[in-house]
Order: structure tokens, then C-alpha cells, then sequence
């Protein structure tokens, strides 16, 4: 047996010719530019998850169609074509449909990035019987719509339609269908319904009907209301109509950067070495925050009086002297710097204007994305509240300090459609990768099941799987990047949210004792050599002085000295 897992027939190279040469013809005749929208899966996602890309109950379209494990839902296709060609107007037969799916064939093979290795003939019939068994399984959301009565389905298909939504089969099929890979044009749905009903305006509003139905079952956000209607002939298939229904429309283009591997756990920045006095200076620079804080008691006083100009006078001269000394100099700035921090403030303000101005317009680096858990933002006094809308609603309040995040429902087929989602996105978007931006942001802030919770029980996340564990996995899984994108109602959130967890004088105190002292080999060395310098001062004290020995025995015979 082959071990090939998708078979597909043998390679004709004299009908490969046919093809070309008839394809170039036709198309220099035509003049048609339909652009690629069905795309294969890119291998850095298809690697991390294998069976969120490839469809296990049905094949839709060319791509996986000679799958032998497929081929059991082949008898239910050829039912809905059976019955398809019941209610075409008139006295046509299925074969009036696929002579008209024949003359689009040159738009069909147009919509796929692979190069589809079949006759006209064959394409023809797998979009038609192809096209039934989806009409067929899409119908049930007209039903949903008073479009359409509940006597319209097959009974051969009734353990697969479920109006409930709750059958595993039907969920099934439901997650093949919005899968990249697994799409066919949705002008063969609408050439298909026309034939049915006889005028294209009819197809178009029962088709409407029908995706509409399904992307409100489907989407992973509530719908908005006041969202504008979508028109399914500007529509490619039905993966990009849910796409539209959750991701706004971007104008403003952005710069994008490719990212080959998963990024890993090196996402900390690292702080290059600057001197062996930052360390000292940073802790220094924190106490002196801290201290001017206090405006109680004497304090104020003690304050305006350091910072005199007589007091400064009267301390700088020393330390001047001092620092020329070797060994002095170490400490001399970090007291300098504690205790006349004014004097860097404007230094620092032409640093930082200058540090803006020249990342303006950088690409997003991996450290961009680096954002504080839930748990973490809830500790510092961080606010989360639900809005009931697609991703466009993402936004930091400064003010209040509360983010704003759309509530998303987590069920059995949440996690394939967001991994398609952000494929088709990646494949697609020539522009900013919104949505997969979102999916980096919810990736930063969920990082244990304790992030679930809190999120679960401030409504952002409606959970119908077994555990909060699920969804963290989830989350945490989706860690591969094709292309980091700016997203400029995105990005500024991160940065609102991360500037206010570093303001917090906690954060910010532990920061710098972590990263300034405990990182510091500098610091850690110099407090050593003063404990040694201590500890030989003392034993060359004793020495002279003969210090009193202190001996410690058994409990039952005291102390004695």
C-alpha cells in the first residue's frame, strides 16, 4: 500500500499539454484575472497541528479528493445530487449543471494555487456533486431562516443534518467545511441555485440566507448587528465569508516581516552590559521615586532642603574628589545619582524622544509582543470587560485602566475554525495580519488555566469544553508565526497595557532588583568584597581586643561564655 496519505491519479502528460496549450488560448481570448484565493496550508502551521488543516469526515473540492478514508461520504454526495436534480427548473438533468460548470472552468482552476491535474470533464462533476452535498448540508440554516421548510431535507442525510447543531457527525462535517484546504468557489453555489430557482437575485438571497445562518453558528464571536451585509458575489468561498464577518476591514497598509521558525522562549529583550554603575543607578533611581512620594510629616522639608543649591554645592565637591580615586568611583555616581536625580531628567526626556522618533517605522520585533498574563494585569488593578462584537471592539482604557476584549465561545470546533482563520489570513492578506495579531495578543495574556478563569468569570470567554485546561492549551498551541504585521488599534493596546504595568511601583521595584541585583555579577561582587573587608576588619579587632568567644552546647547545660 502506498504510504502516500493523499493519492492522486497518474500524471498524463499528453493531457497536461492539452490543457496548457487550451488554458493559454482561452485565456488570451477572454482576458480573465481572477486572483488565487484557495490555498494550500503553509507547512510552518500544517506541522504544529496536522488535523486542524486536513478534513477527516468529507472532502470538499480537488484538494483532498482522492483520500480513500473520504470515500465513505461519497454515497451521501451522490444523494444530494440525486435530489438536486429533482428540483431543477424545468425538465433539465444533473448533466445541464455540469455543462455549466463546464464553461467556468478556466475561473475554477483559477481559484486554486495548486495546479488541478483533471480533465474539463471530471472538474466539472466533482463541483457539481461537490456543490449538491453542500447545498444540502447549508440548507438547514434557511430552514433556521423561515427561507426554506424542515421537509426540504433528505432522509438519507438525517443523521449528518442536525437543525441542534449537537450531533458529533454534523460537527464534524462543520469543521471540514471551514477548513483552507477544503473549499470550492462560491460562484458554482450560486451558478448551482440559479439553475434551481431561475434567476440569479433569488440564488443570491437563499444563499445569503444559508451562509449567514452558518457563520452565526459557526463564528467564534457574536455577530454585530449593525454590521454591514456582506454580498456573497464579492465573496470568494465560505472561509473568507466568515473571515469578513469577524475581522474588520483594514485600510491602512503596514510593513511585514517574515518569520521562518516559532520564536521559542527567547522572547525576554536582552539588556546589553552599559557599565558596571547602571545596576547601582537603577535601584538608586527607584529609592528616590519611592522617597518623593512621601509628603508627610517632615518630609516635604527634608526634601526642598536636598535639593537646595547649597546642599548640592556641599555634597558634590566631595564627591567630585572622590570619585577621582580609584575604587570610588563606582559609588560615587549611584549617591550622585540618588541623590540629585533632576539633573538627568532632561537627558533622559531627549533620549527617549529620540528613541521614539527612530522606531516609528521599524518593523515589529518578537519583543513587541512580550504582554503581562491576566493574572498578572488583575494583580495590578487591571480591569477586564467583555464587549459583544467582532475583534475591531480590542481596546485599552488608560484612564480606568480596563481592557476591552470581544467574548468568544470556545466549543468542539472553535479551534480548527481559529487556526483556519489565522491560515487563510496568512496565505490571503496582503496587509496587516489582524486577526492573527489578536490571536498573538490572547496568546500573551493566557498562560495558565488560572488566566481562563479570571477571563471566563468576567464573561470575555464562554467556555463549553470539558476544562479550562483545554483552552490554555488551545491558546498556548498557537504559538506559531508566519508574518508579524503592525496593527495599529492592536499594537497600541499592547503598548497601553504594558506602560501601565510597568508604571506600578511593585512591578517596577521587582523588576529592577531582579534584573539590576540578582542579574548583576557586578553588584553581587562588590557586596562580597565589603562582607569580606567587614568580616577581617572584625577578626583583626578581636584579635587585639581579645572579643568575648560565645560556645554553644547542650540545652541541658546553658549557655556558656
Amino acid at each position: 500500500m502506498s504510504s502516500n496519505p493523499n493519492p492522486i491519479p497518474t500524471f498524463d502528460e499528453h493531457r497536461w499539454i492539452i490543457n496548457i496549450r487550451r488554458t493559454l488560448e482561452e485565456e488570451l481570448e477572454t482576458d480573465t484575472d481572477i486572483p488565487v484565493c484557495i490555498f494550500s496550508v503553509p507547512k510552518t502551521l500544517m506541522f504544529s497541528d496536522p488535523d486542524s488543516y486536513t478534513p477527516q469526515e468529507v472532502a470538499i473540492g480537488p484538494y483532498h479528493y482522492w483520500r480513500p478514508e473520504l470515500y465513505e461520504m461519497e454515497r451521501y454526495k451522490l444523494a444530494a445530487a440525486k435530489r438536486a436534480q429533482r428540483h431543477i427548473d424545468g425538465d433539465h438533468k444533473f448533466q445541464y449543471i455540469v455543462d455549466q460548470l463546464k464553461e467556468l472552468e478556466l475561473k475554477i482552476r483559477a481559484c486554486y494555487h495548486k495546479f488541478l491535474n483533471f480533465s474539463n470533464e471530471t472538474l466539472a462533476w466533482m463541483m457539481a456533486i461537490d456543490a449538491s452535498f453542500l447545498l444540502e448540508f447549508l440548507q438547514i440554516y434557511a430552514v433556521n431562516e423561515a427561507k426554506l421548510s424542515a421537509t426540504y431535507s433528505s432522509t438519507s442525510m438525517s443523521h449528518l443534518l442536525d437543525y441542534a447543531g449537537t450531533k458529533a457527525a454534523h460537527n464534524a462535517i462543520l469543521r471540514d467545511m471551514v477548513m483552507l484546504e477544503n473549499q470550492i468557489p462560491l460562484f458554482v453555489l450560486r451558478k448551482m441555485l440559479e439553475v434551481q430557482y431561475s434567476s440569479l437575485e433569488s440564488a443570491d438571497d437563499m444563499l445569503q440566507a444559508m451562509i449567514m445562518g452558518f457563520c452565526e453558528e459557526l463564528s467564534p464571536f457574536k455577530l454585530m448587528k449593525d454590521m454591514p451585509m456582506i454580498d456573497v458575489s464579492e465573496c470568494a468561498h465560505l472561509l473568507e465569508f466568515l473571515y469578513d464577518t469577524i475581522v474588520p476591514k483594514v485600510e491602512q497598509k503596514s510593513e511585514i516581516t517574515e518569520v521562518v521558525e516559532d520564536q521559542g522562549d527567547d522572547k525576554q529583550p536582552k539588556e546589553r552590559y552599559t557599565g558596571g554603575s547602571t545596576y547601582v543607578k537603577k535601584i538608586c533611581s527607584e529609592i528616590w521615586k519611592l522617597l518623593s512620594k512621601l509628603n508627610k510629616g517632615p518630609i516635604p522639608f527634608i526634601k526642598k532642603l536636598l535639593v537646595s543649591k547649597p546642599v548640592k554645592f556641599f555634597f558634590k565637591l566631595p564627591l567630585t574628589m572622590l570619585s577621582k580615586l580609584p575604587g570610588f568611583s563606582m559609588l560615587a555616581k549611584p549617591i550622585q545619582y540618588l541623590l540629585f536625580p533632576q539633573d538627568n531628567d532632561d537627558k533622559k526626556s531627549d533620549n527617549e524622544i529620540s528613541h521614539t522618533s527612530n522606531n516609528m517605522n521599524k518593523p515589529p520585533l518578537v519583543e513587541e509582543i512580550t504582554i503581562p498574563s491576566v493574572t498578572e494585569l488583575a494583580n495590578s488593578q487591571v480591569r477586564f470587560l467583555p464587549t459583544a462584537a467582532n475583534i475591531s471592539t480590542v481596546r485599552f482604557d488608560t484612564k480606568t485602566a480596563t481592557l476591552h476584549l470581544p467574548t468568544i465561545s470556545f466549543d468542539v470546533n472553535t479551534e480548527v475554525i481559529l487556526r483556519n482563520l489565522v491560515a487563510y489570513e496568512a496565505s490571503n492578506a496582503s496587509g496587516p495580519l489582524v486577526f492573527t495579531r489578536y490571536t498573538e495578543l490572547m496568546n500573551g495574556i493566557v498562560d495558565t488555566e488560572e488566566d481562563v478563569k479570571l477571563l471566563r468569570e468576567k464573561g470575555i470567554i464562554l467556555n463549553r469544553l470539558k476544562s479550562d485546561a483545554e483552552i490554555t492549551n488551545l491558546w498556548n498551541g498557537m504559538s506559531k508565526s508566519i508574518r508579524l504585521t503592525k496593527v495599529p488599534h492592536i499594537d497600541k493596546v499592547i503598548e497601553g497595557v504594558n506602560k501601565h504595568y510597568n508604571s506600578q511601583w511593585k512591578v517596577k521595584f521587582w523588576k529592577s532588583m531582579k534584573h539590576y541585583v540578582f542579574g548583576s555579577w557586578q553588584f553581587l561582587t562588590l557586596l562580597a568584597t565589603i562582607m569580606l573587608l567587614l568580616l577581617m576588619t572584625l577578626q583583626a579587632f578581636c584579635s587585639v581586643y581579645n572579643c568575648r568567644k560565645i560556645k554553644f552546647v547542650s540545652d541541658s547545660d546553658g549557655l556558656v561564655s
